[in-house]
């Protein structure tokens, strides 16, 4: 039996390509088989083998051979009675492990022996030597700690979605804002769930192109046609009564040798409407001298007219962004408006000036889906000057200005390099306005002498083009700099000292040519600045 139990041992070295030496139930040493090279002393622990198989092979064998070739030092607790010496004299019965596992590291492979068999590693990060001891049934999982180092994501947002896996009350994690990586104290089984949860979420983000094209178009065209008595017949000021003494003034009469002055008495209206009266003048009399009526007169205003006007405003921006993430274009005129206190009207400085966008916003956020689809969130916004508006404020006439203001918001998914094309900001405003005089307009022919017609129209229009594009790693290009290799100057001037020609200081005429060193200006030395071509 026992030559029967040596064969097998063998074998399973051979398949499993395990080398070292083993050691029987009875505690005799096996060399290595004949013609099996030897392997390397250990493996890297996180290196995956293709096959780890043993065939009836003892356990403190099976540790023994996964822990050399995970290059973990350890040491197995007196309590563990498997191998040792019993009180009979004779070695301790342990259990036969039969496994055959793939693509898996040596540390994993010993990690699930001890635990099949309630045995765990402890290592001691002093001695570096770990030890394998017999489980508490009744203590808690140990905790492990272990730095993770993020490739893409922030490490604020995923400490945040690392939480939700651990289900121990004493475990943690910590975010380290500065170096991106996450301090995670749980049990290794936590573990194990919050590297497979960043593996899927630290993925390298993806970023979209933005393609805009932005056309506004303002048409503005008049029409005015006719004769307009609006001047002489609406609200036509007349006044008509009698006056009172206002005042004296005194003026030099011209051609009177400089000597003469004229005295004269003002009347101003106390019966009536408007300026106007009967008034004295000692020089020449009552004025007016056939009466005291005034009145504005007879005004009309001819209009044959029609103009037209147009402008397009057209941009095409680019930007690109990450993904989920906004970004917005906005192009147009700080609009400066000045807030004036009525107490600080008559006060040098008691103003403030306060700027207004007058511009064209655009804000776009992508979000990219399934199939490489782009979602939009669109958000566009117009803000225009309009027209002045006047007001009372303590009595006193402000003019301020208005604004026109446009605005949506939308959300499209459309297929990446498209253009989508937005519009609906449209403004049509149109004035129409008559002016007649009643019954004179109505006469035929001769009416269109007492009657006139204006139109007014204000159209504008806003068409937005945007062509969301999916940012692939073959679109980016290396660009090459030798900026951060260029070594520094020998002084702190690139030119050197500036000659007596150009300063200040006194011409040295103990030089042979004293004047014509002192015009001689220092060539500029590219090669302080710049490496030379190799």
């Amino acid at each position: 039996m026992k030559t029967i139990t040596r064969v097998q041992i063998v074998i399973g070295l051979c398949v499993s390509c395990i080398v070292g030496y083993c050691q029987e139930p009875s505690g005799e040493a096996v060399s290595p088989p004949t013609g099996v090279e030897a392997a390397p002393p250990a493996a890297q622990r996180g290196e995956v083998l293709p096959l780890i198989q043993y065939d009836e092979v003892a356990l403190t064998t099976v540790i023994e051979s996964l822990a050399r070739q995970a290059g973990i030092n350890y040491i197995l607790d007196y309590k563990v009675p498997y191998g040792q010496i019993g009180p009979d004299g004779k070695p301790m019965p342990q259990p036969i492990v039969t496994i055959r596992w793939e693509n898996i590291t040596a540390e994993a492979a010993l990690l699930a022996v001890l635990n099949n068999y309630d045995l765990q590693l402890v290592e001691d990060p002093r001695t570096k030597v770990a030890r394998i001891t017999r489980k508490d049934p009744a203590a808690p999982d140990p905790l492990v700690t272990k730095i993770i180092q993020l490739k893409y994501a922030s490490a604020s947002n995923m400490a945040v979605a690392v939480q939700s896996v651990l289900t121990d009350k004493r475990s943690k994690v910590l975010p380290d804002t500065r170096t991106s990586q996450l301090i995670v104290v749980a049990t290794e089984r936590e573990q194990f769930a919050v590297q497979e949860l960043i593996d899927k979420l630290d993925t390298q983000t993806r970023q979209v192109l933005i393609e805009g094209r932005i056309m506004e178009v303002s048409l503005n065209p008049k029409t005015k046609k006719g004769i307009d008595w609006s001047r002489t017949l609406n609200e036509q000021r007349f006044s008509f009564g009698n006056g009172v003494m206002s005042g004296t003034t005194k003026t030099t009469i011209p051609g009177s040798g400089g000597a003469r002055y004229d005295e004269s008495t003002e009347l101003t209206t106390i019966m009536g409407l408007g300026i106007g009266g009967l008034s004295l003048n000692t020089y020449k009399g009552f004025t007016p001298n056939i009466g005291f009526l005034d009145a504005d007169g007879v005004n009309a205003v001819l209009s044959f007219l029609n103009t037209y006007a147009e402008s397009r405003v057209l941009s095409a921006p680019r930007t690109v962004t990450l993904d989920n993430e906004p970004t917005f274009i906005e192009v147009g005129q700080m609009y400066p408006v000045v807030n004036v206190t009525p107490s600080s009207q008559m006060y040098a400085g008691g103003s403030q000036i306060s700027y207004t966008n007058l511009t064209l916003r655009l804000e776009v956020t992508p979000s990219i889906s399934a199939n490489d689809y782009v979602n939009l969130k669109v958000k566009p916004s117009v803000l225009r000057l309009g027209p002045k508006i006047s007001s009372k404020v303590a009595g006193q006439d402000n003019i301020v200005d208005s604004f026109y203001k446009r605005d949506m918001e939308t959300r499209v998914l459309i297929p990446s390099g498209n253009t989508l094309v937005l519009g609906g900001l449209v403004q049509d405003e149109i004035q129409d306005a008559a002016t007649k005089v009643p019954v004179l307009g109505d006469i035929p022919l001769l009416g269109y002498a007492f009657r006139s017609k204006s139109r007014d129209r204000s159209k504008m229009n806003l068409l937005i083009f945007l062509t969301p594009t999916i940012i692939r790693d073959e679109d980016f290009q290396p660009t090459t700099t030798e900026f951060l290799k260029t070594p520094l100057p020998p002084s702190d001037s690139l030119e050197g000292d500036w000659s007596p020609w150009d300063t200040t200081e006194p011409v040295d005429w103990s030089q042979p040519e004293p004047l014509k060193a002192a015009k001689k200006k220092p060539k500029f030395d590219e090669s302080l600045v710049a490496p030379k071509a190799r």
